[in-house]
């Protein structure tokens, strides 16, 4: 077993310290070591500080080519308005320039990209108020191979112009829109005030026809009443038809009596004027001497007289007889045309009141489904003009936004709202925990390259003596370099949320990685200088520093959790930008717990490989090649 003498540990060490300021050149040298390392970091984290911050003088060619059009009796030339806007932003130095010289300037590198604005822009654009809308483009010409960052910053242009254009088309679709909105508004407003109106009269007309229903139900018994009625009545109309027909046949045969009567008195009558006439001219009263003879004679002319007179008579009535036979006959035919029509009147008026019950009854049927058809209607109505006033008063509101703020609603109608935790000031400050702790990783290495870890063969000391004897020497070196560039970070205005705690963390990764990078050097030389250097290489991409370690290959992944900087960054990120104790925790945790592994494996390491180690760098001495 090695001997462990403190003693000789602080000898070693002490000789250590003389040495350091043995001479100038010596101490040049180390304020070097400690310096470089710093300078490694803030010097990369000053290129980063914003990279799309800084593109104003990156050349961007654009050759406009449009030849306008016209829009609402207006004249508009789209490509002339983003020229113009263009002119006023300093995102990129914005080169105006004809289309060959546009793609002669970009193919031989003087412009990184272009951007050419076709002759039918304008016209195209205004065609999205048409029935045939055609499709506005521009053309982004690129030169890839030129720098591969600057394709993405010019990338970064053709979208600010894309947007520019993609804004005026909105400007358009929003003057024509809005018209038509305000035109769709007006009409609603005024049917669901039409519908409204309507809605009134039909409720009005309801209650009428309730009423009328009412009325309906109440006329129902009646209807029904007179249709017995008029039933019962058909029976005795029947009746008195037959007794009619029966009385007219009667009346035809008198006066066919009555018309053969007439003619027998009349033909009496003649011969009665005509006796008379003979009597009357047979006896002549002035011939005859008075007395009863005379009065006698007399009394026959009077009688001649009286019975001419009677024939006269009996011939108003024997025509008048006639007449009234004639018309008994044609009363007795007119009363049996009477009957017969009062027979059919009262079949008809049976079918008219049976029907009348059933129309009483439909009639009733349909009041009541009118007076629900109203009702539902009206609701329907009241209904729909609520709901068109509705849309109406939304459409009043939309028509009524500021036309800027429409054309924002409209180009993105949906806005992210960005919550940010743990907010950061700059890409630098964001970038510069991997920077920092990359830089301890190499000041580590640098510092146990240029500085002899020392073995323990020709010498006094043991191997346990040689390794802490050293040690000292490269942790102060390390809080050293981890003080210069915690300075330059301060002076750089990298963002630091806990500078107590930030100091303490980039004070203990640096004082870890020298330790872990010291003790591989001492234990096994030369080939432990490799494994540094293979390390940092490997940790560029492994411990997620820059991108998300999901992104990277899957080798990658897989070492994320083994390697010191991924821990040593959290202690940093967590410090600087916000502590979350749940993730600085563990990581604190393993670091230590590397630090003290390493010094333990390292003792035991360097015990049993101290000697063949320092055989195999004579061995490379020798070569005059290391």
């Amino acid at each position: 077993m090695s001997r462990k003498d403190p003693l000789m540990i602080a000898e070693i060490m002490k000789k250590n310290f003389k040495g350091a300021f043995s001479n100038p050149i010596v101490i040049i040298v180390l304020i070097g070591v400690i310096i470089l390392p710093s300078l490694y970091a803030l010097l990369n984290i000053q290129a980063c500080w914003d990279p799309y911050g800084n593109t104003g003088d990156v050349p961007f060619a654009i050759a406009n080519l449009d030849n306008g059009s016209s829009f609402n009796g207006k004249d508009i030339n789209v490509g002339n308005e983003l020229v113009d806007e263009l002119k006023t932003n300093d995102k990129f130095e914005w080169t105006f320039v004809s289309e060959d010289e546009l793609r002669r300037g970009v193919y031989n590198g003087t412009y990184y990209a272009g951007i050419v604005i076709p002759k039918n822009l304008s016209e195209n654009i205004v065609s999205i108020t048409s029935d045939n809308p055609e499709q506005a483009k521009l053309e982004y010409i690129v030169n890839m191979k030129t720098n591969p960052v600057a394709t993405k910053l010019t990338d970064s242009g053709a979208n600010a112009v894309y947007t520019s254009l993609n804004a005026k088309i909105v400007e358009i679709i929003d003057v024509a829109a809005y018209k038509k909105l305000q035109e769709l508004q007006s009409g609603l407003a005024e049917g669901a005030a039409k519908l409204a109106d309507g809605g009134n009269q039909l409720k009005a007309g309801s209650a009428k026809v309730s009423a009328g229903a009412g009325q309906v139900k109440a006329g129902e018994g009646q209807v029904e009443a007179g249709a017995s009625k008029v039933k019962a009545g058909e029976s005795q109309v029947s009746n008195g038809a037959n007794q009619v027909k029966s009385g007219a046949s009667s009346v035809n045969d008198g006066a066919q009596q009555l018309k053969k009567g007439s003619a027998a008195l009349s033909d009496g009558a003649k011969q009665v004027e005509k006796g008379s006439e003979e009597l009357e001219a047979a006896v002549d009263p002035s011939l005859i001497p008075d007395g009863p003879i005379k009065d006698y004679a007399e009394g026959n002319v009077k009688l001649a007289e009286g019975s001419s007179q009677l024939a006269e008579g009996g011939s108003q009535l024997a025509n008048g007889a006639g007449q009234l036979a004639d018309g008994s006959m044609k009363l007795a035919d007119g009363s049996v045309a009477v009957a017969d029509g009062a027979g059919q009147l009262a079949n008809g008026s049976v079918e008219l009141a049976d029907g009348s019950t059933q129309l009483a009854k439909g009639s009733l049927s349909l009041a009541s489904g009118a007076e629900l058809l109203s009702n539902a209607a009206t609701g329907a109505l009241f209904t729909a003009s609520n709901s068109l006033g509705s849309t109406a008063d939304m459409l009043g509101g939309l028509t009524g936004i500021d036309d800027d703020e429409l054309g924002d609603y409209v180009f993105s109608p949906v806005k992210l709202d960005r919550n940010e935790l743990f907010s950061v000031n700059s890409y630098g400050s964001d970038v510069s925990p991997f920077y920092l702790v990359l830089s301890m990783w190499v000041g580590a290495v640098i510092t146990c390259v240029m500085l002899k870890p020392g073995t323990s063969q020709g010498t006094k000391y043991s191997p346990f003596e040689m390794y802490f004897g050293k040690l000292l020497t490269y942790i102060i070196m390390s809080i050293l370099q981890a003080c210069v560039t915690i300075i330059g970070a301060y002076i750089l205005g990298i963002q630091i949320v806990n500078p107590l705690l930030f100091i303490f963390s980039a004070i203990l990764v640096s004082v870890i990685f020298m330790i872990l990078i010291y003790s591989i050097i001492s234990a096994i030389g030369t080939v432990g200088k490799a494994i540094g250097v293979i390390l940092l290489v490997l940790q560029i991409s492994a411990t997620g520093g820059i991108y998300p370690i999901q992104i990277m290959a899957p080798f990658f992944r897989v070492l994320y959790p083994y390697m010191p900087m991924t821990y040593g960054i959290t202690l940093v990120r967590e410090a600087q930008l916000g502590v979350v104790w749940s993730n600085y925790i563990p990581a604190l945790i393993i670091l230590l717990i590397i630090g003290c592994v390493t010094i333990t494996a390292a003792v035991l390491i360097k015990e049993k490989l101290d000697k063949p180690s320092h055989y195999f760098e004579e061995k490379l001495e020798e070569s005059g090649l290391f």
